[in-house]
């Protein structure tokens, strides 16, 4: 089983952050192909930079099925693309922060996402509420931008430890989900501090995608994920413009 690790910003040592945490849970049939977004934001930090992520994360998606990958993961809490992507690609498409809600509800009745910017927690509470958990997830940011998880004298994980103690006392949080792709290799080491459930999206999005090519799913091209339909696009975006759905990539490669 191949799984396609997506990063969507052109960080690459975020990258290799989330495929060391990605290949730590993989069972010993999965092979993990991890890749940087070659276009778009260093880091995604709001509405903005999500839109402009969003093309080079399908070239990889695209290229990764091309290539043979069974499932893919878009490594971003923010779920950047995910519906876009799920219409283009045939194989599954898992989002890190739908994976780790979804896994977190399983271990507990409240929990607690700790996110990295202000500017993140509406995106983020938007995302509860559209996978279900707005009654059961409280959202809190810890004032860390994204690329200072790479730095380990920036304080981060200081900043982080200080708002998962905030979510256990005050939010009486049963479970910590850590919202961002950046803590990947935190959850083990912070789950042991805690004595709580500790979530990191990417480690649960890799058991899902194992899971669903297990069982045989794929998305569903009935209704709201259909092929994209075939038309031209204009200016810059032409090489994205959908294709016939029976060739094997929604766009013609340039």
């Amino acid at each position: 089983m191949r799984i396609l690790l997506v990063n969507p910003n052109t960080t690459a040592s975020m990258t290799t952050l989330i495929e060391s945490a990605a290949q730590s849970v993989a069972g010993p049939a999965t092979t993990i192909s991890a890749q940087t977004s070659r276009m778009g934001p260093v880091s995604i930090e709001g509405y903005y930079d999500e839109v402009f992520a969003v093309p080079g994360m399908l070239m990889e998606i695209a290229e990764g099925e091309r290539a043979g990958a069974d499932a893919a993961i878009i490594a971003c809490f923010d779920d950047t693309g995910l519906d876009a992507a799920r219409a283009m690609a045939s194989i599954p498409v898992l989002g890190i922060c739908e994976a780790a809600v979804a896994t977190a509800a399983t271990v507990a009745q409240r929990f607690s996402v700790v996110t990295t910017l202000e500017r993140s927690i509406m995106p983020v509470k938007g995302l509860m509420h559209r996978y279900g958990m707005l009654d059961r997830a409280t959202v809190r940011a810890a004032d860390i931008p994204v690329l200072s998880l790479d730095d380990p004298s920036s304080g981060a994980l200081t900043k982080l430890r200080i708002e998962i103690e905030r979510a256990l006392t005050d939010d009486q949080a049963e479970a910590i989900v850590l919202g961002c792709a950046g803590m990947a290799d935190l959850a083990r080491q912070l789950q042991d501090e805690y004595g709580v459930p500790v979530v990191d999206g990417v480690s649960a999005a890799v058991k899902l995608a194992e899971g669903l090519v297990a069982l045989g799913l794929r998305t569903s091209k009935r209704g709201a994920y259909a092929t994209p339909l075939a038309k031209p696009y204009m200016g810059i975006l032409a090489s994205f413009a959908p294709q016939s759905p029976k060739n094997n990539s929604v766009w013609t490669e340039t």
